[in-house]
């Protein structure tokens, strides 16, 4: 087991890699406000980290053959961020359901989400450090 191998350490390195694929999502979001028939997408990772801690594990076990695909059953691992697309509604006549202020929102609050796992990382860098270098 590496220093960098604990469940903490890697639930944050998929915190930060959700946190990313979120920001590029919400950009492509935004890059298409205004495009005709254009849905727009969100990247679903923290209900699912919850949902592990909890301890809320469907009994069947899933096959995952693609990354894409969502994980349940007995998963050990740290779960994938899964892109989600919202096709069932509408905010424009031109079918498009981008909201900007909602998008800004969600950017603004994927920053902070990004920091906070930034924070706690090198936290976590720091203990070891202090740790093999004897305090």
């Amino acid at each position: 087991m590496g220093l960098l191998n604990s469940v903490s350490f890697q639930r944050l390195q998929g915190g930060l890699n959700a946190a990313t694929k979120r920001q590029s999502v919400l950009a492509n979001n935004v890059a298409n406000a205004d495009t005709p028939n254009f849905k727009r997408s969100d990247v679903s990772f923290e209900s699912f980290l919850k949902q592990q801690e909890s301890g809320i594990k469907p009994t069947l076990a899933a096959r995952v053959s693609d990354s894409r695909h969502f994980q349940f059953g007995a998963v050990s691992a740290v779960p994938a961020a899964v892109v989600t697309t919202d096709g069932t509604t509408s905010m424009n006549n031109n079918d498009n359901n981008v909201d900007m202020d909602r998008e800004q929102a969600l950017s603004a609050e994927n920053q902070l989400r990004y920091n906070s796992y930034v924070e706690q990382l090198n936290s976590q860098i720091t203990m070891m450090r202090t740790v093999v270098q004897g305090g």
